[in-house]
């Protein structure tokens, strides 16, 4: 190639004009790909040239599609333009790595971190935080907020979270009309739906869809150690083509017809044992994909216990997957990112255990972690050095963890309440961690097969784009209480009526009113159809329908009687009365052995019959009362499970003389006694209509009639509830607020009282319940360790139900506690009054022993150890993340209340004793 002239291999002329004149079109991005060692995809420029141009932007693609480089614009051009940008993110790990990146950028005094427990140079121009951190300065008027020019919401289809993603539309409606939106979302099948809905709340917003993977993605299944493709397709990562690989599908079949499911493992078809199937074990499972190449890779076990047992059975089984240089870096970034835990604490930490997996390349990664542990282990993952982490889907959930491979082994996982089967969207958001960009030309998904796993099941799974995003937002009593306080009530009904939640509850009914208009129409031609010459046939067939109503109520109230007269009847029988039993099965007659009650209330008389079956009667055996036809003597003891003593109280009922007595004639009925009926009859019988000789064809169609417009009111009573549903909802939240002395005055004129704005400070599950506790001075007279432990009842929730009472602290804390509970008794009477459909959760004392001990500075060992003697699984990482949420609500009700209250006072003491070891590391 010669020194000057262009290169025989550059753009054509043509296309570096174009580019030449995009670049001075759009300057700012211009500059920012100068920063960025990539050239950008399509749909991420044509993202940031929307951003640049002035408009918001929602931008859905695929896990590591690369979003966050259009949120990493956004902070480019606040940069550029002397304004700030709020980067935020669902949760801590994902902050902090986001934080880590743009620091390496723009330098540590450009970039703060705000989560809820770490404050790093929160006034910086560019600051990341957890969305939550977010809401809570919109609604405290913070000054953090002045010069804000962009947010990014990086994760933003988290509004779906049922137990957080109303924070998300919170932040989304009330952030100031000039601050654009950067919303970076996973593909979701209702993308054109919700950025409707930004446009229609945040003004012009560039709609930007991408569902190209950037590295393609192959799916597997694993039959014992056979990898098969599950597409028949040699393209099919690119292609879209569906079909199964026959050669799988016939495999599988034949194991099929050999083995069972465990769950099932009672014999194959055609009886027998059946053979139970292996799978191959976990270890197997990584050296199988360390000899294919398909390292790294996150196996993910939907279980925390599952996910620690593989690390241990890998290193059982000998499994290394790191060479001598890489364990050197391993050892040196372990002891970078441990070197703040107490050396007291590591074994009861399982530290070594931990660093051992980690020098061979294996690991574990879930919720129940130390946070340092888990943050040593994404990092020594992103860097190649980790090969294989056994995980539980939270790490599906937005960290930076690509990996070549990702496999499955199950599609099955427990979501808090059941098992229940992977849907489409969580096995893409899972199987999208595979293929590294840059470094991967393809990932690879793969499926452990089981009896029971259908490949076209996994096939269905694995080709469905369907998962559409649904709000799941729902007035709170925090957000009523900051709403008044901001907009006053009809500004906040507005607001509410503005909700991604309202507009989709809208569009839902479209269809339903489209039906109701149909219906209307219908019901015209009906109307016409049963006309009569005679006279006004709807008012003959409303009498008709008056009659039948009544008939029924009458049936109904004379079978209530009934039953209430047997009930009645049973109740009075003795040991010994011999009955008769009318009909069934074990018609005939019978002795009462015992009339006893049941767990009920209703009685149900033991028996034994003529044909020595023994077994409980009730009033459901009898159509009328039960009188005794005379009484036989019985011993003191009847054992009714002995064949000989039903055979001997058989034959002393036989040989007592006592017989059926023959059924009497059947007794009229009160329908046939009633005056109403009567009079709706003979009314019925003089209207015209009643001699006409189309009667019946006139009947019919009034029948359709009738249907229709029961149908058709149902619909329309569907519609008056779905629409204005939130902003009822918030209506009923305020009316108990008003009752409970939170807000005062009515409508527009409605004012938060001083409780009220306490509440608007409180950011809790129980924000209300931890209110009413302040308010009730339930907590007064408590020391920190105390209040540490009854806090923590109205935060903590534990994953099972605990095997027996958990044990309490005697005294104060109990005492405490108790009052904590009955106030919550008395507000969810008023939430059911109210009909609240979310309400306060009842307060969970499972935590408060163990943060009674380290509040008083016992060790991590003696606490954990304590808990367990207590029947609570606790982990160490469950601890910390307890304690860390526990110090949150400590720091909120320091603040409510003030350091010169005494209970203020003590939260901030408590506060502190719990910030140690474990619980302060990382934390700023």
């Amino acid at each position: 190639m010669s020194a000057s002239g262009s290169s025989p291999s550059g753009p054509p002329p043509a296309a570096a004009y174009s580019a030449a004149k995009r670049r001075a079109a759009f300057p700012r991005l211009a500059d920012f790909e100068q920063l960025v060692s990539f050239e950008l995809d399509p749909f991420q420029r044509s993202s940031c040239e929307a951003l640049e141009d002035g408009h918001g932007v929602l931008v859905c693609a695929p896990t590591g599609a690369g979003k966050t480089v259009v949120g990493e614009f956004a902070v480019h051009m606040a940069l550029g333009e002397g304004r700030k940008c709020f980067y935020t993110t669902p949760i801590k790990a994902l902050s902090n790595q986001k934080h880590a990146d743009l620091v390496a950028r723009y330098g540590a005094e450009n970039v703060g971190l705000l989560t809820g427990d770490t404050s790093v140079n929160g006034g910086a121009p560019v600051v990341v935080m957890t969305t939550e951190v977010l809401r809570n300065m919109i609604y405290a008027g913070s000054s953090t907020v002045d010069n804000l020019g962009y947010v990014v919401m990086d994760e933003v289809h988290y509004l779906a979270d049922r137990f957080r993603g109303a924070v998300w539309e919170e932040v989304i409606l009330s952030l100031p009309d000039h601050v654009r939106l950067v919303s970076l979302s996973a593909t979701v099948s209702n993308a054109e739906e919700f950025g409707e809905w930004l446009k229609t709340v945040r003004g012009d917003t560039t709609i930007v869809v991408d569902e190209v993977r950037p590295v393609p993605l192959w799916q597997h299944m694993l039959v014992g150690n056979r990898m098969y493709d599950l597409f028949a397709a040699e393209d099919a990562a690119n292609s879209g083509d569906t079909r199964i690989n026959p050669e799988l599908a016939r495999q599988v079949g034949e194991l099929d017809r050999h083995y069972t499911p465990f769950s099932r493992a009672r014999g194959p078809r055609g009886g027998g044992r059946g053979q139970r199937y292996r799978p191959p074990s976990r270890p197997d499972v990584v050296q199988r994909l360390d000899g294919a190449g398909l390292l790294p890779a996150i196996l993910f076990i939907f279980s925390r216990a599952g996910c620690d047992d593989s690390v241990r059975q890998c290193l059982r089984a000998g499994v290394r997957l790191t060479v001598e240089s890489e364990v050197e870096q391993i050892r040196e970034i372990i002891k970078e990112k441990t070197a703040d835990l107490p050396e007291g604490d590591l074994t009861v930490l399982g530290f070594w255990e931990w660093r051992e997996a980690l020098e061979r390349g294996v690991a574990a990664h879930h919720a129940g972690m130390l946070p340092a542990f888990k943050e040593t282990v994404e990092e020594l993952f992103v860097r190649g050095l980790c090969k294989a982490v056994f995980a539980t889907e939270t790490l599906a959930l937005g960290i930076n963890m690509p990996a070549r491979t990702v496999v499955l082994e199950k599609l099955v996982k427990y979501n808090g309440e059941a098992h229940v089967d992977l849907t489409p969207g969580e096995y893409t958001q899972l199987t999208g961690r595979a293929g590294r960009r840059g470094i991967d030309i393809e990932g690879h998904a793969v499926v452990v097969w089981q009896p029971g796993i259908d490949p076209k099941q996994v096939g269905g799974l694995a080709s469905t784009r369907t998962y559409p995003l649904r709000s799941s937002f729902r007035p709170a009593y925090n957000m009523a209480v900051n709403l008044v306080q901001r907009l006053g009530v009809v500004q906040s009904r507005e607001m509410l009526e503005q909700s991604f939640a309202q507009f989709q509850a809208d569009r839902s009914v479209v269809g339903v009113a489209r039906k109701i208009e149909r219906n209307r129409e219908a019901l015209a031609g009906y109307s016409e159809s049963m006309a009569c010459h005679l006279g006004d046939f709807g008012e003959y067939a409303g009498l008709r329908k008056q009659i039948s109503t009544r008939e029924k109520a009458l049936a109904k109230q004379n079978s209530s009687a009934k039953r209430a007269e047997v009930e009645t009847s049973l109740e009075r029988l003795h040991k010994g009365d011999v009955i008769a039993v009318p009909t069934g099965r074990r018609s005939g007659l019978a002795i009462v052995i015992d009339p006893g009650l049941d767990q009920r209330g209703e009685t149900r008389p033991l028996v034994v019959n003529e044909d020595r079956w023994a077994g409980r009667l009730s009033a459901a055996d009898f159509p009328g009362p039960v009188e005794p036809l005379g009484q036989v003597r019985l011993p003191k003891q009847v054992d009714v499970r002995s064949p000989k003593s039903r055979r001997d109280l058989a034959s002393t009922l036989r040989a007592s003389g006592i017989s059926v007595p023959a059924r009497g004639g059947r007794k009229r009925s009160g329908v046939d006694e009633d005056g109403e009926l009567a009079a709706l009859r003979r009314a019925l019988r003089a209207h015209p209509c009643h001699g006409c000789d189309k009667r019946e064809d006139h009947a019919r169609w009034g029948e359709r009639y009738s249907r229709l417009e029961a149908e058709t009111e149902q619909l329309e009573r569907k519609v008056a509830g779905t629409t204005h549903s939130l902003a009822r909802a918030f209506d009923r939240i305020r009316a108990l607020l008003r009752e409970r002395g939170y807000l005062d005055g009515e409508g527009q004129d409605e004012q938060v009282t001083e409780h009220g704005r306490r509440l608007t400070r409180l950011y809790s599950e129980c924000d209300l319940l931890a209110a009413e506790c302040l308010r009730h001075g339930v907590w007064r007279g408590l020391d920190a360790p105390e209040l540490a432990a009854v806090i923590s009842a109205l935060v903590f929730e534990a994953r099972r139900d605990p095997l027996g009472a958990p044990r309490v602290p005697a005294g104060p804390v109990t005492e405490a506690l108790a009052a904590t509970v009955r106030l919550w008794v008395d507000l969810e009477d008023d939430e059911r009054r109210f009909r609240l459909q979310n309400r306060t959760r009842e307060p969970d004392i499972g935590f408060a022993w163990p943060i009674f001990r380290w509040a008083r500075g016992e060790s991590l060992e003696k606490v954990l150890t304590a808990a367990e003697v207590n029947g609570q699984e606790l982990s160490a990482g469950d601890f910390v993340r307890w304690c860390r949420q526990v110090i949150d609500l400590l720091d909120q009700v320091r603040d409510v209340v003030g350091r010169a209250d005494p209970v203020g006072a003590t939260a901030a003491k408590a506060a502190s004793s719990l910030r140690r070891g474990v619980v302060a590391m990382g934390t700023l």
